[in-house]
């Protein structure tokens, strides 16, 4: 037999589940971050693959054994690094099927239920958050899928390029200088060039400004070049800040440019009905990005585009061969004529179960509580004199920084990640370097965050005396 049998699948099976049941219930029992050296794991690896097969009991044990302790743990209740995640429990189930069933979304008919569960959970998600009616699609991650907004973009810009590679005039796209820096790839790989971003100051809370914006513009439609996309961002990476989307929407309108809204982290949050002002304005925006796999517990990777232009879209990327023909019905959606990717995975059945098994409610209660959360705990920071917060907290990311050089911050970041119960990250606001506390994780509570609190005054106290 080629494979498994399906006696030994079984078996196997029931020990990776039992493995990861236990693993989800007690995730800390690891240290978050690998101790690993560079090249350790290449090392205690063979360098050749194995002639014959081995054991699935061989296997998961050299898993355990070797690849367990290189690993950094993002399911930890203790990961408050970047934007923290999980992966619940439905999603991973879900991930279980969408293995086993291997389906391949390259056209409605190759697995109709792929396209159509992506349809009806996006529309649901698109309900959710507050958005009019729009055409959605899964990618991998926000970086695909504004790379894909703002190819559009300039798909409507310059329609000619498509054939010729070339514009008339250098096309310029304007983003907030906190602006993610997949904006940055995307120039790159678009071919748009560096020196045609525009990277536009932000006010005092790190949102960027609409005059400065309307003024750049203005500038470069006077030296020739032509404005044709703008990013605003609904939940910065640094800070979470959210730029005033109704005032660049209708500069947007007013000079007729695409506008286009990363929302890759703040955008799950706005199902809770009282967060309803992150997305403010996003309506008009010809396109949004939001990553379920980023707030809504979702199993890397899952990131949704929408668009109210789906036409401008299509017209980018519909590229269909001959072997790849199909009958037109005004009903069937064929995902591939949309984007890059032609194989697509069946990412929709993760949404699918994550939104069944938890329900609008329940996901808006966590997401609540989460922000409320590091809100409290922003108070507290705020409230000793040895420390400072450098930023206004609207969701779940704490911007702090000891009061001291940013040495001394980094090294409390490093001892603080050194014990290997949290784990922090950091960026630079106004030339500071600043620490950040990112609530995201199911495992996360008040205990949680009192533990890292007490212990990062702890280490303080020998950085300051």
């Amino acid at each position: 037999m080629p494979d498994l049998s399906p006696e030994e699948f079984q078996r196997a099976g029931h020990q990776l589940v039992d493995w990861i049941a236990g693993y989800l219930a007690k995730p800390e029992r690891y240290p978050l971050l690998s101790r690993n050296h560079p090249g350790e794991l290449i090392d205690a690896l063979p360098a050749h693959g194995p002639a014959q097969p081995e054991s699935m009991e061989q296997v998961l044990a050299d898993f355990e054994r070797v690849l367990l302790p290189a690993l950094t743990h993002w399911n930890h209740p203790g990961f408050l690094a970047y934007f923290a995640t999980s992966a619940s429990a439905p999603g991973i189930l879900a991930e279980l099927l969408i293995a086993a069933l291997n389906n391949n979304g390259i056209l409605w008919k190759t697995s109709p239920a792929v396209t159509e569960l992506e349809i009806v959970v996006l529309n649901w998600l698109r309900e959710w958050m507050g958005l009019p009616l729009q055409f959605g699609m899964i990618f991998d991650t926000a970086s695909i899928s504004s790379l894909h907004a703002i190819a559009a973009a300039r798909e409507l810009a310059a329609p000619a390029i498509r054939q010729t590679g070339r514009s008339e005039k250098p096309l310029t796209l304007y983003c907030s200088e906190h602006a993610h820096s997949s904006i940055d790839k995307a120039v790159i790989a678009l071919g748009l060039g560096q020196q045609n971003l525009r990277k536009i100051t932000a006010d005092d809370e790190f949102r960027m400004d609409p005059e400065t914006l309307e003024a750049a513009i203005v500038d470069d439609l006077a030296e020739g070049t032509k404005p044709f996309c703008i990013v605003a961002t609904a939940g910065t990476t640094s800070t979470t800040s959210i730029d005033p989307i109704p005032a660049i929407a209708r500069i947007a309108q007013r000079y007729k440019l695409w506008l286009h809204v990363d929302s890759a982290y703040a955008g799950s949050a706005a199902i809770v009905p009282e967060f309803g002002f992150i997305l403010e304005g996003a309506e008009h925006a010809d396109s949004l990005v939001v990553n379920p796999h980023k707030w809504l517990f979702t199993p890397m990777d899952c990131s949704v585009l929408y668009t109210r232009r789906p036409e401008i879209l299509h017209r980018a990327f519909s590229l269909v061969p001959d072997y790849l023909q199909t009958a037109d019905d005004p009903r069937r959606v064929n995902f591939m004529e949309y984007g890059i990717p032609l194989g697509r995975r069946f990412r929709a059945l993760k949404l699918w179960f994550i939104f069944r098994a938890f329900g609008r409610e329940r996901l808006a209660a966590i997401i609540r509580d989460q922000v409320l959360m590091a809100q409290e705990l922003a108070v507290e920071i705020g409230a000793d004199p040895r420390f400072e917060v450098v930023a206004p907290v609207p969701l779940s990311v704490v911007c702090f920084r000891l009061r001291g050089s940013d040495e001394s911050n980094l090294e409390l970041m490093g001892l603080i990640n050194a014990e290997g119960d949290f784990y922090l990250s950091h960026t630079v606001l106004n030339g500071r370097t600043v620490l950040r506390i990112a609530i995201g994780n199911l495992g996360t509570t008040r205990d949680t965050l009192q533990r890292l609190w007490t212990r990062l005054r702890e280490l303080s106290a020998s950085l300051i005396a």
